[in-house]
């Protein structure tokens, strides 16, 4: 599903931001510095990964709890959402490793092997990320559309062999990373993820651009198109039948598609169009000095909002699992509530000999 080119699998990570970007040639061959800002995107960049980690390791571990907690058989949304949180889960095992690298001015102290295992990490968790969002756009879209002819499609057996062949798919394209040097010395540092010399590589743009079609385009595509025939399905159903969706099953749906078509839009958007932009316009002639100053400062902004899908996600468990939902509504109100819940609570067992707890978790 990455459709990531061997030559060019690590352009995408955060680690590619100022030492790897220090020295490129600008369109009359000299030499050009592009390095800038390294203390404010140091700050910056550690915060804000702090944070992707809190909430992203709280709410997928969360949803995986209650998944398997509830004891329940799981549906086919179900368990393209719990190979979602897995993937999710990983990638915020590979963050405290990221956070120190900014922590330590861009210094990559724990050697090749784990750079490697966590650009793969990245890598995956982004393209993995797509693949799943988009089969729960078509798993609604047959549940609300084609409930009856593609019925098969939603069986547990056969998802499960959609999820596995997802998950194949991108280790295959992301595993080159795991077969390449990952650092690289630079005086007294050590930096992990960089942005290697594509000068050598043949037709680069044309990889570049051929890998976000099918990696990103194609995908979203497919998104869209499910998301406008849900919504035209229940504007129908709407007009000829007010009360046809008693149990909210059609405006779940909708609410889940829509929550993964803001999810593609906000956090693999920027990257990809920055990617496309940039690449047909090395198409038609070589870049400045300046154009790659800008290139590279944008990357990296628009890399930190790819890698706060995990972060979105959960989003998408609050709409999807009935438990996830009652369980973070639950712990809001204890938290808004506080003491007084409690006293409610008990105060209204002692009267009712056992009544009905206030605040369900």
């Amino acid at each position: 599903m990455s459709f990531v080119p061997k030559q060019i699998s690590s352009l995408s990570f955060p680690g590619t931001m100022d030492s790897a970007w220090a020295n490129v040639s600008d369109s009359n061959g000299s030499s050009c510095e592009v390095h800038s800002n390294q203390r404010a995107a140091q700050t910056i960049f550690t915060v804000y990964y702090f944070i992707v980690f809190i909430i992203g390791s709280c709410g997928n571990i969360l949803a995986l709890h209650l998944t398997f907690k509830r004891g329940k058989k799981v549906n086919s949304t179900d368990i393209y959402l719990i190979n979602l949180a897995v993937s999710d889960a990983l990638f915020t095992l590979a963050l405290p490793g990221r956070i120190t690298y900014y922590i330590l001015n861009f210094h990559w102290p724990f050697g090749d092997s784990l750079c490697r295992i966590t650009a793969f990490i990245f890598y995956t968790n982004t393209y993995v990320g797509i693949y799943f969002m988009t089969c729960v756009s078509v798993d609604r879209y047959i549940a609300v559309v084609h409930a009856l002819r593609f019925s098969k499609l939603r069986k547990t057996c056969c998802v499960k062999y959609i999820c596995l062949l997802g998950w194949c798919i991108v280790v295959l394209q992301t595993m080159p990373l795991l077969f390449r040097p990952m650092t690289k010395e630079n005086k007294n540092t050590v930096t992990c993820m960089e942005y290697f010399n594509f000068e050598d590589v043949n037709h680069l743009p044309v990889l570049l651009l051929l890998a976000c079609i099918f990696g990103y385009g194609t995908p979203f595509g497919i998104i869209l198109f499910c998301y406008m025939c849900i919504s035209m399905r229940l504007c129908k159903a709407a007009k000829n039948n007010p009360i046809a969706d008693k149990n909210g099953q059609y405006n779940r749906a909708f609410n889940v598609i829509m929550i993964v078509l803001i999810a593609i839009v906000l956090c693999f958007t920027p990257y990809h169009i920055n990617i496309i932009q940039f690449m047909v316009r090395s198409l038609i002639r070589q870049q400045t000095c300046l154009d790659n100053k800008a290139f590279k400062m944008s990357l990296q902004i628009t890399v930190a909002f790819m890698n706060m899908n995990c972060c979105v996600d959960p989003i998408i468990y609050f709409f999807a699992f009935k438990g996830y939902k009652r369980r973070i509504l639950g712990l809001f109100k204890m938290y808004v509530s506080g003491p007084s819940v409690t006293y409610s609570e008990n105060q209204s067992t002692s009267q009712n000999q056992g009544g009905t707890v206030l605040v369900e978790l």
